[in-house]
């Protein structure tokens, strides 16, 4: 059984640390589109926008990268950048926005952090106080969005190369200490899907191409290895067996940051709600390895 500090050391090195990718991309500059140009992932953030979407984005608008959302004061945001450079696995950044401004301009230019997720959660003092479907109210001249890939990105390239889609997507804690920065201190969170032993072979080596939405997997098999207990997660049905010719395949997750909030205990934060992501014009076969 690999030891769990072992375990951490393999994570925190097999990321891409301080990634920026949306910032270090030419693709990116050139083909983020303007919110005047029709896509689906443009048409998907106007739905979520009226408040014609608010479930979750899983399995939808494949092919573009999907998010996961941070927001936080400028006084904390260096050691949150810090703690996601440590934490690249389960924190690969994307883009980090200016002070003040909810336009993610070098990934998704027009597009409004503040509106265009489907689903927000705001803790204050690291604390959940609500689940809201807009953000208007509570962003501030002083608040910087992060955005974190999410592995909610490879799952079409997935199906293409032969792996069919896990009947849905888990998101579950576990006992990996992750890498403290400030105030900023938490187990890591992961997501499962159901594979076959030979389709996970098939992921591990396709995942591994998309080191800005997390990579490889972390784990794969038994659970109670990483302290995982797949009847309480924090996202999809409790699971009380394994079902038979089929294994559990872990991905670091980008709700990890929530757990860490529980920590920091920030007077406010915002995230998107596990499962509901935000959509950005990036395509996912840009971004990753040759």
């Amino acid at each position: 059984m690999t030891d769990l500090k072992t375990r951490r050391k393999f994570i925190q090195v097999s990321g891409m640390a301080g990634m920026g990718v949306a910032a270090s991309m030419s693709a990116a500059e050139g083909s983020a589109g303007e919110e005047t140009t029709a896509n689906p992932a443009r048409e998907a953030r106007l739905a979520m926008r009226r408040g014609d979407w608010t479930g979750p984005t899983v399995y939808k608008v494949p092919d573009h990268v999907q998010c996961n959302l941070v927001v936080l004061s400028r006084d904390l945001a260096y050691d949150f950048l810090l703690y996601c450079q440590r934490n690249p696995k389960p924190c690969p950044v994307i883009e980090v926005t200016d002070a003040g401004n909810p336009e993610p301009r070098l990934s998704t230019k027009g597009a409004d952090l503040r509106t265009d997720l489907p689903k927000y959660r705001v803790y204050r003092k690291g604390v959940l106080d609500a689940e809201v479907h807009q953000i208007r109210d509570f962003w501030r001249n002083d608040s910087v969005a992060f955005l974190i890939g999410s592995s909610l990105t490879f799952d079409q390239a997935l199906v293409r190369a032969g792996v069919p889609r896990s009947e849905e997507v888990w998101v579950l804690n576990t006992a990996i200490e992750t890498v403290a920065a400030g105030r900023f201190r938490s187990r890591m969170v992961v997501t499962m899907r159901w594979m076959t032993p030979a389709q996970a072979v098939i992921a591990t080596q396709l995942t591994g191409r998309f080191p800005a939405n997390h990579g490889a997997p972390i784990h794969l098999g038994d659970p109670a290895e990483i302290g995982a207990d797949l009847r309480r997660p924090i996202y999809g049905r409790p699971v009380d067996r394994i079902p038979d010719g089929l294994m559990p395949v872990f991905w670091a997750c980008g709700v990890t940051p929530q757990k860490a909030a529980e920590e920091a205990k920030p007077d406010l934060m915002i995230t998107h709600a596990p499962g509901h992501g935000f959509i950005t014009d990036l395509k996912g076969d840009r971004i990753c390895s040759p």
